[in-house]
C-alpha cells in the first residue's frame, strides 16, 4: 500500500452560525461561534488518515496558541508532522466562516501557509507508489517543486485548485488527476458554468482543460454527485440525498478520501464511489477536520 502526502494549508477555523448570511452592509446576531481544526491541506491529511492511509502532511504553522491547539489535534489524527515547520514571524492560518441556511462563506488569512516554499517540500520522501496531494492555499511554487519532486519519485499527483486561480501550464502539465468543482472548472477553462449545467457540457469542458491525453479531471458536483474524463474515458457517480448540516470541508473530504483509495490500489471508478460517499458523511457534522469520517463509515453506507 503507498502513503499520502499532502502539502497544503493548516487553519484555524472561526465559525460564526446564524439564522441567514448578512447582506452587503448588515449585521445579524448569530447563534452561536466555534473553533475547527481546518485549512485544505490539514482536512485532506485528516481525511486521508482516518480512512486509513499512512499520511504526512508538510506546511507551516505560527508558533501561537493556533498553532499549538493545530498539531496536537493532527497528531492525534495519526498524522506524520515531521515536515510541518513552526514559524515565529507570522501567525498561524485562520479562515472566518459563516455558517447558515446549511451552506457557508470563507475568509482565509494565510498567515504561515504564505511561507511554504521549495525547500519545505524538496525533502520530502515520495515513492513510487504513493500519492502526492495539494490545493491552492500554499503558493504555486511550492506546489510546482512538490509535484516535481513526486514525478521523479513516479508518485501519483492530485491537485485540488481551489481557491481558484489561474495556474501556469506547467503546473497544470504535472497534475496526474485534477479534483475541482464546476465553478473551479469554469473559471480556469475560461468559460461559464453552473450547477444546472448538463454533464455533456461540463465533461467537453473538462476535455478542453486536459494538459495531456492521460490526464484525469474529477468534477465534483454536491448533490449531483461526480462526473470524471480520465484520459477519453467518461466516469459518473450518482450523488447521494442527505441533509447537510455544514458543507465546509466536503471537497476536501473528497479528496483525502480519493487519495487513500488510490494509495490503496483502488480502481478510479471504485475510488470516486468511495470518496463521493466519504464526502455526503462529512456535510451532515460540523466543522471541517472534525467531519471526516472513518472507513467503517463509508463502507457503512456503501
Amino acid at each position: 500500500m503507498g502513503r499520502v502526502f499532502v502539502a497544503g494549508s493548516i487553519n484555524m477555523d472561526v465559525v460564526a452560525i446564524a439564522e441567514r448570511h448578512p447582506r452587503i452592509g448588515e449585521t445579524v446576531a448569530g447563534r452561536q461561534v466555534l473553533y475547527f481544526p481546518g485549512g485544505k491541506g490539514a482536512n485532506q491529511a485528516v481525511a486521508a488518515s482516518r480512512l486509513g492511509a499512512r499520511t504526512t502532511l508538510i506546511g507551516r504553522l505560527g508558533r501561537d496558541s493556533f498553532g499549538a491547539e493545530l498539531k496536537a489535534f493532527l497528531g492525534e489524527q495519526g498524522i506524520d508532522l515531521g515536515y510541518v515547520v513552526e514559524t515565529a514571524e507570522t501567525h498561524t492560518g485562520t479562515a472566518i466562516i459563516t455558517v447558515a441556511e446549511a451552506d457557508n462563506t470563507i475568509v482565509v488569512v494565510p498567515g504561515a501557509n504564505g511561507l511554504v516554499g521549495a525547500d519545505d517540500v524538496s525533502v520530502v520522501p515520495l515513492l513510487k507508489g504513493d500519492v502526492a496531494v495539494s490545493q491552492f492555499e500554499i503558493p504555486l511554487p511550492a506546489i510546482a517543486a512538490f509535484f516535481h519532486r513526486a514525478r521523479a519519485a513516479g508518485a501519483v499527483t492530485v491537485l485540488n485548485p481551489a481557491p481558484a486561480q489561474k495556474m501556469p501550464g506547467e503546473l497544470l502539465a504535472l497534475v496526474d488527476i485534477l479534483v475541482l468543482n464546476e465553478t473551479e472548472l469554469g473559471f480556469l477553462a475560461g468559460v461559464e458554468l453552473s450547477e444546472s449545467d448538463a454533464a455533456a457540457r461540463i465533461i467537453d469542458v473538462a476535455r478542453q482543460l486536459q494538459a495531456h491525453e492521460d490526464q484525469t479531471i474529477c468534477v465534483t458536483l454536491g448533490k449531483r454527485g461526480v462526473l470524471a474524463l480520465a484520459g477519453r474515458e467518461e466516469i459518473e457517480v450518482p450523488g447521494r440525498v442527505v441533509k447537510a448540516v455544514d458543507t465546509t470541508g466536503a471537497g476536501d473530504c473528497f479528496v483525502g478520501a480519493l487519495a487513500e483509495q488510490l494509495a490503496d490500489g483502488a480502481a478510479l471508478r471504485d475510488a470516486l464511489t468511495f470518496a463521493n460517499a466519504a464526502a455526503s458523511i462529512s456535510v451532515q457534522r460540523m466543522g471541517a477536520g472534525p467531519s471526516m469520517p472513518t472507513a467503517d463509515e463509508v463502507a457503512a453506507v456503501l
